[in-house]
């Protein structure tokens, strides 16, 4: 399982020294790890780099530098890297006015339950979301929400042997797509799931 350990981050005078050019390399590489689902729902689908860099962001915020505590931000970060058979990311609800962001949120609880990732030819594949804290409660749900789409071993093969992936979202107020999920972001896609024999 593809995890980060405390030898792959930088200190935090290190990380002072690197920040501008790292940031400017992980805002130019989510550029195509990113999947927008309408106009408000936004998917950021997590690897190595976007979570190293979540990573040194917190340390930093934090001013975090004894060992035990880089280790509990590798311990909550970890899980959020993909292993092979699935993809995992960050879910972000987007309005710009607080006010109305808290009324759209009203109306879309349990909103991450229904997202769905497909590779065609297969059953969609909803997410198990939110493994680590409950994001909803009965008045709203959270703007960000983190999921996990388990694949099967066929639908790993099919998607490394050419199918198109797709996604969509069937909640009853915001419904969307199929979308196909674009050849950029597609095969970056891929590229996280272990070739199966």
């Amino acid at each position: 399982m593809a995890h980060l350990s405390r030898s792959d981050l930088w200190s935090l005078e290190e990380y002072a020294q690197k920040r501008a050019e790292f940031r400017k390399t992980v805002i130019e590489h989510k550029q195509n790890r990113q999947l927008a689902l309408g106009d408000h729902v936004r998917l950021l689908f997590e690897d190595e780099m976007t979570i190293r860099y979540q990573i040194q962001e917190m340390l930093r915020i934090e001013k975090v530098f004894e060992a035990e505590g880089i280790q509990d931000e590798l311990d909550a970060y970890n899980p959020l890297l993909p292993d092979g058979s699935n993809w995992k990311c960050t879910m972000m609800i987007e309005f710009g006015d607080p006010v109305l962001r808290k009324q759209e949120l009203a109306k879309m609880i349990g909103i991450e339950h229904t997202v769905w990732m497909q590779v065609e030819g297969f059953e969609p594949v909803k997410p198990i979301a939110n493994e680590d804290l409950e994001r909803s409660t009965d008045e709203k749900t959270s703007s960000v929400h983190f999921m996990r789409f388990e694949l099967t071993a066929e639908m790993v093969k099919a998607a490394k042997a050419g199918a198109r992936v797709l996604a969509g979202i069937d909640h009853s107020y915001y419904q969307i797509g199929p979308i196909e999920v674009p050849a950029n972001v597609r095969e970056l896609l891929v590229a996280d799931l272990s070739t199966v024999n």
